[in-house]
């Protein structure tokens, strides 16, 4: 079943590490008739599966925004539907995630989460060109499919008997495929042939069922909990943080620098969105630094709004109100306008930067962008 044994050696470790509980369900048995449902798609229409009686197979493939896993298999099933959409094969994707059981370092891979609303920007931003419908508000149709993982897929036959489901393929990685069992499976069907293989283990995220929002809200209280702390920056540590060599005799990271300050409007509106990206990605190979640029006599006033905001990353504040020389030792070409971002790759490259607000999605697609160029899951 597994040409890659690496392949069946991590499903083997990912099912182990995410074994469904007693109460959650397991896949559907071959054989099974395709549960019906109704369910809104992010084109606005509501999908039934009588929608997809014209066609001569059906693959159902439950997917979601965040997991990395199934982000790998974007442009593959895109592909699928390019390929097979005139040979009568149907293809609908159902996000099975409940959004409030995600929590936010879950997204460390990811731009948005797994609501329906953030199912429409990721569907038009990527291009899908297949429905993408959303069950996470009761996830009923998910429990009769019983998927594992995100991807997890479901071939139906043109009597609607389920004759495959299991992986798409047997890597994440695409270069390094060697089995296409979804494929596979479709050509034989087509062929009037049993598939080869008709199940495989799967390898992706966990499927958030209902019922864990209060590991989430467990989560962010831990999180809140966190010691908050300001440090004064001289031109020594300013300029340390702008050639980004790593700290305490770790390696560096990416490192997301904002410089903001309590009287700075813009700065104050957005300093939530920083803190939600540093526990988005903070446990991958970054890291987000604010500095302040109040006067070090503002200590407790910076310090007091550091910690209404639950910003137990690593906090600065100017060590002299002559501030010159301080923007100087980080950057020169930096005229001191607040709010200043840039992020600061490994190699203490400026990768980017901006004066003024951010946007925080473009903000996230960069991030994410550069930190899958360097270390993807």
């Amino acid at each position: 079943m597994y040409p890659n044994k690496l392949f069946a050696t991590l499903a083997a470790l990912v099912l182990a590490a995410t074994l469904p509980a007693a109460d959650s369900p397991q896949p559907l048995a071959l054989g099974s008739p395709a549960p019906d449902f109704t369910l809104p798609g992010v084109d606005g229409k509501d999908w039934s599966l009588s929608d997809f009686d014209d066609s001569q197979l059906l693959l159902v493939v439950f997917t979601c925004n965040h997991c990395p896993t199934a982000q790998y298999y974007e442009e593959r099933i895109k592909s699928l539907v390019t390929d097979y959409q005139d040979k009568g094969v149907a293809l609908v994707a159902i996000s099975p995630n409940d959004p409030a059981s995600v929590r936010l370092d879950e997204l460390g891979w990811a731009v948005r989460g797994d609501s329906f609303e953030d199912m429409k920007v990721q569907a038009e931003e990527r291009g899908y060109n297949f429905p993408y419908l959303f069950d996470g508000e009761t996830e009923e149709v998910s429990r009769q499919y019983g998927p594992l993982v995100t991807p997890h897929a479901f071939l139906f036959d043109a009597d609607r008997k389920l004759r495959y489901v299991g992986a798409i393929d047997d890597s994440e990685r695409e270069q390094h495929v060697s089995t296409h069992y979804v494929r596979d499976a479709i050509d034989a069907l087509l062929a009037g042939e049993a598939p080869e293989v008709a199940q495989t283990k799967v390898v992706g995220c966990s499927v958030k069922w209902a019922g864990k929002a209060h590991l989430v809200d467990d989560y962010m209280k831990k999180l809140a909990a966190r010691p908050i702390s300001v440090e004064l920056a001289d031109e020594a540590t300013l300029a340390a943080l702008r050639a980004n060599q790593g700290t305490e005799g770790e390696p560096a990271k990416f490192r997301l620098v904002n410089f903001w300050a309590t009287w700075c409007a813009p700065c104050i509106a957005e300093f939530d969105e920083f803190v939600t990206i540093d526990r988005m990605y903070s446990h991958r190979e970054f890291e987000f630094i604010s500095v302040s640029l109040n006067r070090p006599d503002e200590e407790k006033r910076v310090l007091a709004f550091l910690k209404k905001k639950e910003a137990a990353n690593k906090n600065y504040l100017f060590a002299s109100s002559k501030r010159d020389p301080l923007i100087n030792a980080f950057n020169p070409e930096w005229q001191g306008v607040a709010p200043y971002t840039v992020l600061i790759n490994p190699e203490g490259e400026i990768v980017h930067s901006e004066v003024g607000s951010i946007d925080p999605t473009a903000l996230k697609l960069k991030i994410v962008s550069e930190l899958n160029a360097r270390n993807p899951w």
